[in-house]
This record gives C-alpha cells, structure tokens and sequence, in this order.
C-alpha cells in the first residue's frame, strides 16, 4: 500500500485540528468550541456540500449509473442495520442493539465531507448527485432500528410503549440535518451557475476554515469518549470494528459492481463505513429513550468516526485504485 496517501491525509490541516482537539482532553486544556458555534458549523457544512452537489447535478445529465447508485445507497441503508442488528445482538438487550444497529446503517455526514477535502487534495471530485445519496441513507436506518426494536420486544412485553409513526417519519425525514441538505441541493440545482457565482465565496472558499473548526471539536468530543471505552467493552469495540470492515467491503464491491468512477465509488464507500453520532441519537432520544447513548454515541464518535477520517478514507482509496 502507499503510505503517502495515509500520510497525506494526516498531515492535511482538517485533520490535524482532530488530533489538536483530541490534545485537549489528553492535556487538560480548557478550549472548547461554544455548543451553538459548533452547531452553526455542522449547518454550513451541510450546506455547503449540499448547494455544491445541486450545482454539480445541474452540470450532470442524469445517466442509469446514477440511478443504480441511489439505488444502492438505500439498499445498503435497508439491509446493514438488519444484520448489525443481529451481531449486537449476541450480547447486548433489545434496545441498544436497536439504536447501534440505526447508527450503522445511517451515514456520518463529517465523515463525507472529511472525505470529500482528501479528494480535493489530490485533485479529484464527486459528482453531485452522491449528497442525494447520502440524504437518503440517513433516515431508513433509524426507522429500521425502531421497528427491529419494537418487533422483537413486543414479543416478551405486549405493554411496551408504541411507536408514534408520525412524528419518527417527520423526525427522520425533515430533521434539521436532511432538510438543510436537501434544501440547498435543491436551491443549487434551481439556481444554476449565476446562484453558484454569488454564494461560491460562502459557500467553497471558506469551507476548509469551517471544516477545521468543525473537527477541532469534534477531536474533543472524540477524545472525551475514550474514557467510555472500558465501560462499551471489547465485545462492542471488536464487533463494530468488524462491522466497519464488512460495511466497507460491501462499499468496494458495490462500487466496482455498478462502475463507478473512484471520485463517486469512495464517497459511497465512506457513507458505507461511517456511523451516525447525530442524527441517530436525536432520534434515539424519544423513539427509544431505554437505549443507552453512553454505547451508540461513543461507538459511533469515537471509534468508527477517528478510524475512518485517520486511516480509512486512505485505505478506502488505495483499495478502490488498485483493485
């Protein structure tokens, strides 16, 4: 393998601030990045790809290859939280197999755009219609938990509570995350290149400052985690690392599968490997409030997030170019 690739991604700046971050917990400073700052920076970032997808779709005349990708992007939102299900099931409860098995199967939209910087640092792009992708794999998975959650415990308790459908639908479907995105995918596709002209100074070039800020503080949370680690066991960090494996395989042969060009074939492998630590606990919160967000968050941040974005994204690549 070249390990110049990995090099490279660890010496670029975003990902450099993750580890500065991460130096925070392990030598007690007291920075943090103020918690509505930190959310306005997921906010641009999700507009930012989004309105950049929705001018590259403008340029892109839909093609069957696109077509065979969405549809793979929800294939692949439906069936990895089945069976992640099932692996967490073999020594976890109902309820936080559920909520790991939701956050699996959902995507990281950090680590997207973690990834998409790394192919911009080469020289390389995606094309847009990849954020339609990553919009529709981030809301199926959590219904799927919900319901694998309410299936098996129903069986052993006919009292359990019943799931609001409505408001699960309307949380996954229009959370704030997946409204924005779509949003400004939408707004970007209508508006053309006269709308890309006049955002392009917010919306591209000052992307990579807000980027660095971003994984600055999620280097913080991450690190923060660490000390959860002991409490999630070896069970739980073994099996999602097996999981991470198996999920980015089925990325790789996937895109191999439908032909997809490298730009495109990692940024779906990376939504393959990644695990929520957003979107899947807000939802987590009402749909299955017994799950314990101790495991699912620190899974999700802590251990897939800092693998992915240090190692991952270079390996995904290397094996996307070789194979």
């Amino acid at each position: 393998m070249d390990f110049s690739a990995i090099a490279g991604n660890i010496l670029n700046p975003p990902v450099m601030f993750f580890f500065l971050g991460m130096g925070v917990i392990f030598f007690r400073s007291d920075l943090r990045v103020p918690e509505n700052t930190a959310k306005f920076l997921s906010l641009y970032l999700l507009f930012s790809i989004g309105f950049k997808g929705g001018h590259e779709l403008y340029h892109t005349p839909f093609q069957v290859q696109q077509f065979w990708t969405l549809v793979a992007c929800i294939f692949m939102s439906l069936v990895v939280p089945i069976y992640s299900f099932f692996v967490f099931r073999t020594k976890l409860n109902v309820h936080d197999s559920a909520a790991l098995a939701a956050s699996f199967g959902s995507i990281s939209a950090v680590t997207f755009v973690t990834a998409g910087a790394f192919l911009h640092n080469i020289g390389l792009s995606y094309q847009g219609f990849i954020v339609a992708g990553m919009a529709l794999m981030e809301s199926p998975a959590i219904i799927i938990g919900v319901i694998l959650d309410r299936f098996v415990t129903s069986k052993s308790s006919p009292d359990q509570k019943k799931v609001v459908w409505g408001s699960l639908l309307h949380e996954s479907f229009f959370s704030a995350s997946v409204y924005i995105l779509l949003g400004a995918l939408i707004v970007g596709f209508v508006s053309g290149e006269k709308g890309w002209e006049t955002t392009k100074p917010f919306s591209e070039d000052i992307f990579k400052g807000f980027l660095i800020f971003f994984l600055l503080d999620k280097g913080i949370h991450a690190a923060s985690g660490f000390k959860d680690l002991k409490k999630v066991g070896w069970f739980l960090i073994l099996a999602s690392l097996g999981l991470l494996i198996i999920n980015a395989t089925l990325g790789v042969l996937l895109t191999k599968f439908i032909g997809m060009e490298v730009g495109d074939a990692l940024m779906f492998t990376v939504l393959c490997a990644s695990a929520s630590y957003i979107a899947v606990p807000a939802a987590m919160k009402d749909s299955i409030p017994e799950a314990n967000p101790g495991i699912y968050i620190t899974v999700a941040l802590s251990i897939i997030f800092p693998i992915n974005v240090i190692i991952g994204i270079p390996l995904y690549y290397y094996l996307l170019t070789t194979f």
